[in-house]
């Protein structure tokens, strides 16, 4: 008995054995009466069952491309990574922006050994039942390097939301929606100030509006009360205290803090001063950054 194979886009159409229709690539489909390819059908179930979010597609090629592409900004970064001898300073940093095709705007920022790939979508058409009538919907979606998302990234989500929201002009695109979806790559401390360091060279790709520019910066304290700087997952672990801001470029005012252990009054002013200081070089970075891909040479 013979099966008739249809192959997808081509028009062909050949004659298979059953002994063919049953092994790996095949799949017998008896609602249309044909053997087709199993990479159909499974492209066919995420089609009908999938959801209709923006998603960066990173699969296994496209990750090897984004480490391959980390690699080459590592070789061709001309940041200064200055001096990290006491800890009060910032690990090198490396952009390279407009890397994916169907985002309206997109970045790799690199911090250190921690990297996060970012995509904007739009602005585009809102569902009706997130519509906001005198501004844009923002929504972040945080992917981490395996498995499904959790609940740190959903609280890591909120957080970049509220920030993003603090300096895009929403209110020139009412009605519509705003999307930012960040993938992480690799993870070696200072994720969230990454992530929104990410995010802001990713809205500037798109051509969002925004009232001004915005940057993460993490410090730790460690049990001595010694402050660091942008610190690494081994200084986050064996910290006493962890903490994240989020500032403008403008006056550098606070747009977000969160915080993870103990610490006094005196030491959170000193670790917001230190953030403030610090967010000048990641600014500057910013700059120099846009700099070199604008410029005509």
């Amino acid at each position: 008995m013979a099966f008739l194979d249809f192959r997808g886009g081509s028009g062909r159409v050949q004659i298979v054995s059953k002994r063919r229709a049953t092994c790996g690539r095949h799949s017998w489909s008896p609602r249309v009466g044909a053997c087709v390819l199993r990479t159909h059908l499974v492209r066919k179930r995420a089609l009908l069952g999938g959801s209709n979010k923006p998603r960066l597609h990173v699969g296994s090629r496209a990750m090897e491309g984004a480490m391959q592409t980390e690699s080459k900004i590592r070789a061709d970064s001309r940041t200064e990574p200055g001096p990290r001898g006491p800890g009060c300073s910032l690990r090198h940093f490396a952009c390279e922006q407009n890397l994916l095709s169907r985002p309206d705007g997109s970045a790799s920022f690199l911090q250190g050994d921690t990297s996060v790939l970012a995509g904007v979508y739009g602005p585009a058409e809102v569902k009706i039942s997130k519509e906001i009538f005198n501004k844009a919907t923002l929504e972040v979606i945080l992917r981490p390097k395996t498995g499904l998302p959790g609940v740190a990234e959903k609280s890591r989500e909120r957080l970049i939301r509220n920030t993003c929201e603090a300096v895009v002009l929403g209110a020139l695109h009412p009605r519509t929606s705003i999307t930012v979806v960040l993938q992480v790559v690799s993870d070696a401390g200072s994720l969230l100030a990454c992530c929104l360091n990410a995010a802001c060279m990713a809205l500037v790709d798109a051509g969002v509006p925004m009232r001004a520019l915005f940057c993460g910066v993490t410090c730790a304290l460690d049990s001595d009360g010694t402050l660091m700087l942008d610190p690494t997952a081994k200084q986050e672990k064996e910290a006493r205290a962890v903490l994240t801001f989020a500032l403008d470029s403008v006056e550098r005012k606070l747009l977000m803090s969160t915080t993870k252990g103990l610490y006094s009054d005196a030491e959170l002013q000193q670790c917001l001063a230190a953030a403030q200081t610090a967010s000048t070089h990641v600014f500057r970075f910013y700059r120099e950054s846009l700099q070199r891909r604008y410029s005509k040479s």
